[in-house]
């Protein structure tokens, strides 16, 4: 059976609406996450399904597994960010469900989730480099 939570916590040392613009604004998740970014950050936006938004606290968004497909129930997991600050900066706190509901087999349940418990790592440090930086 898939695990259906993956948690990730992590301390940036960047005041907390740096941490937030990092993460919703298009220009800066392209140079952590990816090449591009689009997100139209309000809910039923269109960085996958934007679910909530609360500056410079919380977002969520349901993800698609696959490429043109809508992230629609069995088809996406919901990602949660929580920011809160701390005396150091922002402790961010990242949460993934959804993967044992997901319409695909056990297998293919269990490889999404450790797949992402990986990537997730590798995309909080890429994250925490970039939002460390001094802003230009």
């Amino acid at each position: 059976m898939a695990q259906d939570r993956i948690e990730r916590e992590i301390l940036i040392e960047a005041p907390r609406e740096r941490v937030w613009a990092v993460l919703t604004n298009p220009e800066h998740v392209a140079k952590w996450f990816g090449d591009a970014a689009e997100i139209d950050l309000q809910p039923g936006g269109k960085a996958a399904v934007v679910e909530r938004v609360e500056p410079p606290e919380f977002f969520s968004y349901r993800w698609a597994r696959k490429t043109g497909t809508a992230p629609a129930a069995g088809e996406a997991t919901l990602v949660e960010f929580n920011l809160s600050a701390h005396e150091n900066g922002t402790l961010l706190r990242v949460v993934e469900t959804g993967f044992a509901s997901l319409n695909v087999t056990e297998e293919e349940q269990a490889k999404a989730s450790e797949e992402n418990t990986e990537g997730w790592k590798s995309e909080l440090a890429e994250l925490k480099q970039y939002a460390e930086q001094p802003a230009a």
